[in-house]
């Protein structure tokens, strides 16, 4: 089974928040997860309570396999868990 670590979306309109979650990478987007890994709330003010990180389950699926989306991978750089040179910030 192919794994990836990518949002899924919930929320009101047009007050979306994401879920960092590990899913099977064929399913849908907002379909069933294996994990939660943390949250990401793009229009909260306060930056530590924008992004929240399980870092140990993260750096867990990270070896174990999984692909992180492009979004995911900018959030990962971004607090040091993921570094990939590749994205750009």
């Amino acid at each position: 089974m192919s794994t990836s670590i990518r949002l899924k979306r919930f929320g009101s309109k047009k007050n979306a928040s994401y879920r960092l979650v590990v899913i099977d990478s064929r399913s849908a987007r907002d379909s069933r997860s294996i994990e939660e890994v943390g949250h990401y709330h793009p229009v909260e003010k306060d930056e530590s309570k924008q992004v929240v990180l399980k870092e140990d389950r993260i750096k867990e699926w990270l070896s174990k396999g999984a692909q992180p989306s492009t979004t995911v991978k900018r959030i990962l750089n971004k607090h040091n868990i993921f570094v990939d040179r590749t994205v750009q910030e």
